[in-house]
């Protein structure tokens, strides 16, 4: 402790110069951020469901309104109060039975990510005694909200178990439901969108299972819906009495079947330059989402038989599911952003398509989109075209000093999002662009088979090359080209520093997994065994020597370094704080330059650092910009920030109704829709 406090003096001291430069920053920041705001409340039945943030308080306040919004809104939960006192308060999921009138809420106040789990009758309002400890992510109330289903950790951090819990008892009588015993594989569970069923999913980075258990009927046994396979993966709902099954066996973009019994009927077959992600059922239609041309995309297809694509205009953009609490409706809602267009709510007709924006958010100070441009180039790379989306001021002299993100793992998506903290880096003339690199999902299965294992350096190498071609097109100046990565994209960031240290000005490595042989040598690290399957296992000595050739403690040898900040948080259970202390105590030793080696530890907080908008909007002007984090549950492919889980720092979705928190260089699922206002908090990866 006393080592990592005079660590954080001392980078306190040498950029107290900057000072001024930071408060200024946060101050334009915190201008283009409407304080006061609601969401787009959702509908479900009888009840409204949304959330609003007030002017000068940290945390978001969950509301609920009957009948009509023009009504009085009832609080679910505010946030503000729960933290009180606290120095870290992150709350995971919000859940409402599917009565409406019991909560459960999860909450951490340590960062770690291990949560205790509460419970209120809403109607009258009562807050119940139970407490769940030790709980994490997942969680699904029983059809008569009796029931509540959650996951547990084991000693490694992995969720493992799933619990029956019936109200009114003590924790220590709770059911087992399942234990998964091979350590490669994490357990999450909610609700199914018809919510018949509580599915429970295995997953680990190249297989998965679904396990169900009938939402009526609690007491039962679970029962997979198709057997595990080695090297398949799969993604079940129920529909109509049937399943329909997204499986990458033998297809690794994906295909979409229906399974009636022992009948299989093929909805959507592979294409080999579209991927299939996600089946999203509604009662009367089914969207599809999939990625194409490094894009989203997302098909709606109907009971008859007819079906249309959802498309947009930009050549770059997000485009993620919405808050979708009912099943029986003839409309989706999605999310729409750019790098220069504010996210929009959108509600598209599944009947005939037709589009009415709900809610675009509002960007107070006078924002102008046509002082800006945003537009995406291919760079050359081993083979591939690797896509950047670029944005800059309109009129800015070219080439001008470049901020360069990256991420590259787990089949995870950067695809182009709104950020307030972007402008005060425009408006000082400075270029942002995003690496869409190999080991991410852009460009599909494919893309991210193509940067793990033994092919992890493809990740490296893609980043170097798009670095190289902002150089060559006169986009980046030479000198003044800036990198920046999270988690894994901590590890690409130590990677490329060692392998190319004249490429780059400054490095800012945030929470970066660069201790890579001897953590994957630790079994009782959390989460190594699951990662063997995303990096190797180098108690194998073919995979021992490909990793030892990229991790960058090995390789961080005698040269001019730039210019590197690197972050840690002392409860990060992804990736542990010793891990960047380490390696700056090591590239001190080794830098034969003079430029500045600094290390800042959030001694209160884990992975995602301080809890709150507030000190988001901090960390945002001290280390650059909030990248789009990448959410949890693990590595489940096209996470995307949407709904409740975007209050803070958005992070990734995927999957039935909850969402989610990054593991160490992994991402965590996130589940999109379903009964509560679904917030399983959604940290950066």
């Amino acid at each position: 402790m006393k080592y990592l406090e005079e660590e954080n003096d001392y980078t306190e001291a040498r950029s107290a110069h900057l000072a001024d430069l930071r408060d200024q920053i946060y101050a334009e920041i915190k201008a283009k951020v409407k304080e006061d705001d609601l969401s787009a409340p959702a509908r479900e039945g009888e009840w409204w469901y949304g959330h609003r943030t007030e002017a000068g308080k940290q945390y978001p306040i969950f509301l609920r309104w009957r009948g009509s919004l023009d009504g009085p809104a009832s609080v679910l939960l505010d946030h503000n109060e729960l933290a009180a006192d606290k120095t870290f308060c992150a709350v995971g999921y919000l859940l409402v039975c599917p009565a409406q009138d019991r909560l459960a809420y999860s909450v951490d106040f340590s960062g770690n990510e291990t949560f205790e789990v509460r419970f209120v009758d809403l109607e009258p309002r009562r807050e119940l005694e139970d407490r769940l400890l030790g709980a994490y992510y997942g969680g699904a109330f029983s059809a008569d909200g009796e029931h509540f289903f959650y996951n547990t950790l084991d000693t490694a951090h992995r969720p493992y178990r799933i619990w029956r819990h019936r109200l009114g008892t003590a924790q220590e009588a709770d059911v087992l439901v399942y234990e998964e015993g091979d350590q490669r594989f994490d357990l999450d569970l909610g609700l199914s969108r018809d919510r018949s069923m509580v599915l429970i999913d295995l997953l680990s980075n190249s297989t998965s299972e679904t396990r169900y258990v009938p939402a009526a009927l609690p007491e039962q046994a679970s029962h997979p819906i198709l057997a595990r396979v080695a090297g398949v993966r799969y993604q079940a709902e129920p529909h109509h009495g049937d399943w329909l099954v997204v499986t990458d066996q033998g297809t690794p973009n994906g295909r979409l079947v229906k399974l009636s019994g022992d009948t299989e009927t093929e909805i959507i077959a592979h294409d080999p330059l579209a991927k299939v992600a996600r089946a999203i059922p509604f009662h009367d239609h089914v969207v599809v989402k999939g990625r194409k041309a490094a894009n989203p995309v997302m098909t709606v297809l109907a009971e008859t038989g007819a079906f249309f694509d959802v498309s947009f205009d930009d050549d770059a953009y997000r485009l993620a599911l919405g808050e979708n609490r009912e099943y029986e409706t003839a409309k989706v809602r999605v999310v729409y952003e750019s790098m220069l267009t504010p996210r929009q709510v959108i509600d598209i007709n599944l009947d005939n398509g037709e589009q009415a924006i709900v809610k675009e958010t509002e960007v107070p100070g006078g924002y102008d989109p046509d002082h800006y441009v945003s537009y995406r180039i291919w760079a050359e790379g081993s083979g591939v075209r690797i896509p950047i989306t670029v944005v800059h001021q309109k009129d800015l002299q070219l080439p001008a000093p470049t901020l360069f993100y990256g991420y590259g793992a787990y089949e995870s998506v950067l695809d182009p999002w709104f950020d307030p903290a972007l402008f005060p880096l425009l408006d000082r003339g400075v270029v942002y662009a995003v690496a869409h690199i190999r080991g991410g999902g852009e460009m599909g299965r494919l893309w991210h088979l193509d940067g793990r294992m033994e092919k992890k350096v493809n990740t490296f190498a893609d980043f170097i090359a798009a670095a190289e071609h902002l150089l060559d097109r006169g986009i980046a100046a030479p000198g003044r080209l800036a990198a920046r990565g999270i988690s894994a994209g901590g590890l690409l960031m130590g990677a490329v520093t060692v392998m190319r240290p004249d490429l780059w000005a400054a490095i800012v490595a945030e929470v970066p997994f660069v201790d890579v042989i001897n953590t994957m040598l630790d079994p009782g690290i959390p989460l190594t065994v699951p990662e063997w399957e995303e990096w190797g296992n180098p108690a194998l000595p073919d995979q021992f020597q490909y990793m030892s050739a990229y991790s960058p403690y090995e390789n961080t040898v005698p040269t001019s370094y730039p210019a590197i900040l690197a972050t840690a948080g002392l409860n990060d259970p992804r990736v542990a704080y010793w891990e960047p202390a380490k390696w700056v105590a090591r590239l001190r030793t080794t830098n034969t330059g003079s430029n500045p080696i600094l290390l800042r530890t959030e001694l209160g907080a884990g992975h995602s650092g301080r809890s709150g908008r507030r000190a988001g909007r901090r960390r945002c002007a001290i280390d650059g910009l909030e990248p789009l984090p990448l959410r949890p549950t693990r590595r489940r492919q096209d996470f995307d920030p949407t709904g409740w889980c975007a209050l803070d720092k958005p992070k990734r979705v995927v999957s039935r109704p909850t969402s989610c928190i990054p593991r160490r260089p992994a991402v965590r699922r996130c589940r999109e829709e379903g009964p509560g206002p679904n917030v399983r908090r959604a940290s950066l990866c």
